[in-house]
């Protein structure tokens, strides 16, 4: 699976890379895991929204933290936020 990321999370991946590497590890694990195997138990994976149209999912990066992301095509998963 192909990750992209909106220009928003980005920036915020950043911030988090230089205030918190334990928890810039953690994502960087996760995401690694999930363009390799999305529907891995470890992500908690789940929907967030019903519409079949607009349907997002989360994963978990920590018991605390999800990023949320919608499916752009078979291959792309394109992530639009974290928290």
């Amino acid at each position: 699976m192909h990750i992209k990321f909106s220009p928003s999370l980005d920036k915020e991946i950043r911030k988090i890379k230089q205030k918190d590497s334990k928890l810039s590890k953690k994502i960087e694990k996760q995401l690694s895991l999930f363009a390799s195997s999305p529907t891995h138990p470890s992500l908690r994976l789940h929907k967030v929204a019903t519409d079949e149209s607009k349907a997002a999912w989360s994963i978990s990066i920590t018991m605390s933290t999800r990023m949320l992301y919608v499916i752009l095509d078979k291959e792309t998963a394109y992530f639009f936020y974290i928290g």
